[in-house]
């Protein structure tokens, strides 16, 4: 498995250029990241020798459209998507993803049947640049009723909707808060194909009880209290061999600078990995 960073729990970062050279200086083989704006910052030659210099490759970018609201905004941002896609191409990236709100304010069947078509959608043209969907269930209790309908909060309900999608390069991105949210466990995992998972994010959980973990209260991997090690070692017993990158959402920026933000990153995923047996 690539162990890889995303912005999310280095702070305030100046550029894209910073979070490459963080990885690359702290051991990281992947970033997180937007490929068109990275391609903006630098140039697409540029780019490539960026990523390639400090030892690591692009995993995944988010999904840069909304197909979660109206179809006009859906519209607009599909055609954005093929600027993005070929930026991704262009710098060996072949993954990006999106989550699933637990709850929605539309009337659920319908929300689905739009849903089911933009996302298709979204894949049927990513398809043409070799880069695959993956969608990601959101476990926190307290989003379950933040909005006025359920809507998908599971695992199995999530690859439900990926066979409905119905198209090959739609699969999974699994995230150790939600896999630790909705009280899963090595076996939900081990129950998985390498193939049906596009990506993963790591990270970890405060001493308070499940039902009350928020979504924006995560902590690096190592210092909560998911077993991280399980996670990593059900992975591993599958056969997953892609990127496993951490995002740590918190309701205040974090202290320190990015430099020793990546560091204690650093720290937390030789932790994690060490207790699971894998190489550090």
């Amino acid at each position: 498995m690539l162990r890889g960073l995303s912005k999310a729990g280095l702070g305030a970062l100046e550029s894209q250029r910073e979070l490459i050279e963080l990885a690359g200086r702290h051991g990281f083989q992947s970033v997180e990241l937007d490929p068109l704006a990275l391609v903006d910052e630098c140039g697409e030659e540029e780019a490539q020798r960026l990523l390639s210099n400090n030892g690591v490759v692009l995993a995944s970018f988010g999904l840069p459209v909304e197909w979660r609201t109206t179809e006009e905004k859906f519209l607009e941002d599909l055609e954005k998507l093929v600027a993005y896609a070929a930026a991704a191409k262009a710098l060996g990236c072949v993954s990006c993803c999106t989550y699933i709100l637990p709850s929605t304010d539309e009337k659920a069947a319908h929300f689905m049947a739009v849903a089911t078509r933009r996302l298709r959608e979204c894949a049927v043209l990513l398809a043409d640049f070799g880069i695959s969907i993956g969608l990601e269930f959101v476990g926190p209790h307290h989003l379950r009723t933040r909005w006025s309908n359920p809507f998908i909060w599971t695992l199995d309900e999530t690859l439900d909707w990926i066979d409905a999608i119905g198209e090959p390069n739609v699969g999974l991105l699994l995230d150790s808060y939600h896999w630790y949210t909705t009280g899963l466990g090595a076996a939900d995992i081990e129950a998985l194909l390498p193939s049906q998972i596009v990506h993963v994010h790591l990270n970890d959980a405060p001493a308070v009880p499940v039902e009350e973990a928020l979504d924006n209260g995560r902590l690096y991997p190592g210092e909560g209290v998911i077993d991280l090690p399980s996670f990593l070692k059900a992975l591993e017993h599958i056969g997953y061999d892609g990127h496993v990158a951490q995002e740590i959402l918190s309701s205040a920026p974090p202290a320190g600078t990015p430099e020793e933000l990546a560091k204690r990153s650093k720290e937390g995923f030789d932790k994690v990995f060490a207790a699971a047996g894998l190489p550090v």
